[in-house]
């Protein structure tokens, strides 16, 4: 999928998050919106994700020579951030049975295979609620990536993981990355080294 974003800016009241965002980001390839806590980084992932409205400008998707309107956007993005609720009563088993009536799984692949891709195969039958903080992100990055979606938004993907952790998340998008155009939200060096372009937000504030 290709995002332009033409003069694109949002704001609170008064106060510019970011404005005057002039950029194409390519099919297939990654990007990092990177800057200090508070810049804005997750507000414009969430502008593009369709769940916060833009103030100004214009945003277009473009899918397989296609314009997506933009009331639709969400049927081709999948997020995972820290500020997504996970469904606590359901077992692993469940959201993630719940979740693919809706996605489709990338390449065809099975729920146990995910549940073994995640190393969460003891787990598969215990309610959310019991989980860990890191088992919890495994399981917010597993919903977004196994998602067949050609747009992929991360923000603070390793939020919550341990460096063996942060090592099987660059691993999980190393291998579903194929043809998808990623976002990644981050000040973490370690979160993005694999992207193609690294764009600051504090070059759009004013």
């Amino acid at each position: 999928m290709e995002l332009q974003a033409n003069k694109l800016g949002k704001r609170f009241g008064y106060e510019w998050i970011f404005q005057n965002l002039d950029f194409k980001f390519s099919s297939g390839n990654a990007y990092a919106i990177t800057g200090p806590n508070g810049s804005g980084k997750s507000t414009l992932i969430q502008v593009v994700s369709g769940s916060l409205n833009k103030s100004v400008g214009e945003l277009n998707y473009i899918h397989q020579n296609k314009k997506i309107e933009s009331d639709s956007i969400y049927e081709y993005v999948s997020l995972s951030a820290p500020y997504l609720e996970l469904i606590e009563e359901f077992t692993l088993a469940e959201h993630l049975k719940f979740h693919f009536k809706f996605k489709q799984a990338i390449n065809a692949i099975t729920i146990n295979e995910m549940i073994d891709i995640m190393f969460l195969n003891n787990d598969a039958n215990k309610t959310i609620k019991q989980f860990s903080s890191g088992m919890k992100q495994r399981v917010k990055l597993g919903l977004a990536v196994f998602s067949d979606s050609p747009l992929l938004l991360l923000d603070e993907p390793t939020s919550n993981l341990d460096i063996e952790g942060c090592n099987w998340y660059l691993n999980l998008v190393e291998q579903y990355r194929s043809k998808r155009t990623i976002l990644i939200a981050s000040n973490d060096k370690r979160e993005y080294e694999f992207c193609d372009e690294v764009i600051d937000i504090m070059n759009f504030k004013n």
